[in-house]
């Protein structure tokens, strides 16, 4: 029995230092203080002391260590991981972690996370928003933009200009706004409630692009140069990257530049001539600069030993001869200016390289540095504004529209597209204000830009396929009061560009998320590709045991919280959201756990294995998308009222993170391992659901009745009351149907009839005629049914109009 005792005493105390991460020695102290008290009672004999010794010691004595255990690994290990391109290599070094890496690491600090300081508007930014960007959207008429002239109107264009749009990103010293990355985002938004071309206009010259590529890497005389002109207006950029051959392998383009002397405005100067083909370039059509990626050749080595140099990135005026422009690409009628860019044998000098000819070559770690942070904003932050808005307008329309004698908005049929709509704007406004503000304080979070980009770009364009089947046939049929067709035709657009969906699901979340998030993975890799032996040893060393602790940690951690259902795990507040903590560190713990297997047994091929890397990237988005879903609750003040669109969205997460986990285990390459892994996390079996009906139905119910908790979710679009705002009229004709369902009951009451709830005119005149109601009671009434005709409303046109285009386009 002694022995018995012994023994589960030995693994109480393995599990336990595995769990708390301790480190080798206190590990190898702890367990030798246990083989004493063994030896005190006569449990524990030579025997096991010398079995002990052969293990401890050699772990122990680094010298030996090395010398007989992590050598031979190395070795080994330099033989299966395949040799890391410099691309690859840029664009893992490219941005930094942030709170993916607590996430990835199976312990977040929740406190650390609720910390962080919420993202809050300057003055400056707020007068912005309330001034121009109010003033441009009552400029718009997306209608007679996206139909009939298929561009923004030339007075649209010029306030652009004049109110520095294209200037957010640009510092103040050069006479940009210098904005915030969190305004920027609500900028974006707005905009995008009322147009999609508006957005994309004013997204693309803030993001990617010659202006952030010259403040971060331009030369002083091209700063001071190109930025004035670009805040005031005076040059319209644009960024040539995607070729026909290279679209999202952008490190792939066969555009090129050759070195070599030439002409150029009358003087003989060593420069380069290029010779490229791209599309899909937003604002190529009438861009004045272009900004350029290509491979730079050297073959004389006139600037360097080297022969290729590299992806270089340049500015060009787009006057010279040689460039073609203009011509347009038609994107799923949302004609944002966008479009090919061509030249053959284009001359320019060498200091039209971004940051001069020292850059040479550096242009692909500028790119994804850059777009570390720009993927984060424009798309995430379009995407997020679109659907907003169109929460409220399809809770109003819900609840306006009528069949079968009730609003349909009352449906379950309607609750539950409505509820995932409500939830997902809820969410995704969520995470683009953590994301932002992780920018804010000076992070370029590569893998959550990601993350960010694929989710919400993705719920947008579920979101807006729920809209349409709710609006049905107001929603197919085009025209001027259609507020959805044109953003379900365009969802698409986003889900393409900066990176297609599928390749930034499949590679690139957890491709970069596992080499940059593990806390060990990256300096194993670093040290197997070190010239340097001695450094490559040591370093590797230190990676390895650290690693396998944090192995044994993880699956010790996985199977605590299976046995005990997680319910012992701490959560920083003992309310509703505690459970939710509580299953989000065990998924968090799951995942580290995960991951680390699936590299140990797939070694270099979990890189080709993109279904494993996918639902491992997965498991690692969901985590985010809850985490800031948390956050949002807490930062703004954990208002009950909103407490139906936390539980749907986070609940939807860990549905879905169980789903990505159950799908890998099914369809792990090894059989065995796979078997052992479920019984690890899932030993009885998925026990997950998707939110319930009665949450649903809070949610829908939430979108379709005025209250604070609807006017937080639609926070920062634009829905002033007038007239040419469909948006603010949806809202005055949403309160206007309210206000006056009681007088209607009223005049049914009294006249003991059951009135249909159309021509409330009518049911207006018959009030008043019964004295039952007064005037101001009958003119609400009447009100109400114009604004109810109004929404239920489908465009029609004579035959004649019934052109794509006319006019000028």
């Amino acid at each position: 029995m002694d022995i018995i005792i012994w023994l589960i005493v030995a693994l109480t105390l393995t599990w336990f230092m595995s769990y708390t991460r301790a480190s080798l020695s206190s590990f190898t102290l702890c367990f030798a203080a246990l083989m004493a008290l063994g030896s005190l009672f006569n449990i524990i004999g030579i025997v096991s002391w010398l079995l002990f010794a052969v293990i401890a010691l050699p772990i122990n004595i680094d010298n030996i260590r090395q010398q007989f255990i992590s050598m031979p690994l190395l070795a080994i290990f330099k033989k299966i991981m395949p040799q890391m391109s410099s691309t690859e290599q840029e664009a893992i070094d490219a941005g930094t972690t942030w709170f993916d890496a607590d996430l990835f690491r199976g312990d977040p600090d929740w406190l650390k996370l609720h910390n962080y300081p919420r993202p809050r508007l300057s003055s400056q930014e707020k007068a912005f928003l309330d001034g121009p960007v109010e003033q441009v959207c009552a400029m718009v008429n997306d209608w007679y933009i996206t139909h009939e002239i298929a561009d923004l109107p030339p007075e649209i264009w010029q306030f652009l200009k004049e109110n520095k749009f294209f200037a957010m990103i640009i510092k103040k010293q050069y006479g940009g706004l210098e904005f915030s990355a969190y305004a920027q985002s609500r900028v974006l938004q707005k905009l995008t409630g009322v147009s999609s071309v508006l957005a994309s206009t004013v997204g693309v010259p803030n993001s990617l692009g010659p202006g952030e590529l010259l403040q971060e890497y331009g030369t002083k005389e091209q700063q001071d140069y190109y930025l004035p002109r670009l805040a005031k207006g005076e040059e319209i950029p644009c960024f040539a990257l995607t070729s026909p051959e290279a679209g999202s392998d952008a490190g792939s383009i066969p555009d090129y530049g050759v070195i070599c002397h030439g002409q150029f405005n009358g003087e003989d100067v060593l420069g380069m001539k290029l010779t490229w083909d791209k599309r899909y370039i937003t604002l190529a059509p009438i861009a004045t600069v272009l900004g350029l990626a290509f491979k730079l050749q050297d073959p004389d080595n006139l600037l360097s030993e080297q022969e290729d140099l590299g992806i270089t990135c340049a500015l060009i005026p787009t006057d010279i001869e040689g460039i073609t422009i203009g011509r347009r690409h038609f994107p799923l009628n949302v004609p944002f200016q966008n479009g090919p860019t061509q030249g053959k044998d284009v001359f320019v000098p060498l200091d039209f390289i971004i940051g001069g000819s020292d850059m040479a070559g550096q242009g692909w770690r500028m790119l994804v540095e850059c777009l570390s942070v720009g993927r984060a904003i424009t798309l995430p932050s379009n995407s997020t504004g679109g659907v907003k808005t169109a929460a409220l307008a399809t809770g109003a329309y819900s609840r306006i529209r009528r069949q079968f004698k009730m609003p349909i908005g009352k449906m379950e049929g309607i609750e539950e597209p409505l509820a995932r709509i409500g939830a997902n704007a809820y969410l995704m406004d969520a995470v683009t204000t953590m994301s932002t503000g992780a920018i804010d304080l000076g992070e370029k979070p590569s893998v959550i830009s990601a993350i960010a980009k694929y989710h919400l770009t993705e719920k947008m364009r579920s979101s807006i396929i729920d809209a349409m089947d709710i609006h049905g046939g107001k929603g197919i049929c085009m025209g001027p009061n259609n507020y959805l067709a044109r953003g379900y035709q365009g969802a698409p657009i986003a889900v393409t560009v900066e990176g297609a969906n599928i390749l930034t699901r499949s590679m690139i979340i957890y491709g970069q998320g596992a080499i940059r998030c593990h806390p060990y993975v990256l300096a194993e890799l670093e040290a197997a590709n070190n010239s340097d032996n001695e450094q490559a040893l040591n370093d590797f060393d230190h990676a390895l045991f650290g690693h396998i602790g944090f192995s044994l940690s993880n699956i010790s951690r996985s199977l605590w919280c299976s046995i005990t259902g997680s319910r012992f795990l701490g959560s920083p507040y003992d309310d509703g959201t505690r459970r939710y903590y509580q299953l989000l560190t065990r998924f968090s713990a799951n995942l580290a756990m995960l991951s680390d297997i699936s590299m140990l047994s797939l070694g270099a091929d979990l890189k080709r294995k993109e279904r494993i890397s996918a639902r491992l990237g997965d498991v690692l988005s969901q985590l985010y998308l809850a985490s800031a879903t948390l956050k949002r609750y807490n930062d703004e003040g954990r208002n009950t009222a909103d407490l139906p669109l936390v539980q749907w969205a986070v609940e939807d997460c860990l549905y879905n993170i169980q789903h990505a986990i159950d799908e890998l285990i099914s369809n792990f390459p090894n059989k065995i391992v796979g078997k052992l892994l479920r019984v690890i996390i899932f030993p009885l079996g998925t026990w997950l659901k998707k939110p319930n009906d009665e949450i649903s139905h809070k949610v829908a119910q939430l979108l379709q009745t005025p209250g604070s908790a609807r006017t937080r979710l639609g926070q920062g679009q634009y829905l002033t009351r007038d007239g040419n705002n469909i948006f603010g009229r949806l809202e005055q004709v949403l309160e206007d149907i309210i206000s006056c369902e009681p007088i209607y009951e009223k005049v049914c009451r009294e006249l003991n009839k059951k009135l249909p709830f159309y021509h409330l005119d009518k049911v207006a005149e018959l009030g008043l005629t019964n004295n039952i109601i007064s005037k101001v009671e009958a003119e609400l009434l009447t009100t109400a049914e114009v604004g109810r005709q109004w929404v239920i409303a489908v465009d029609d046109f004579d035959s004649k109009d019934m052109t794509a285009f006319s006019g000028s386009a």
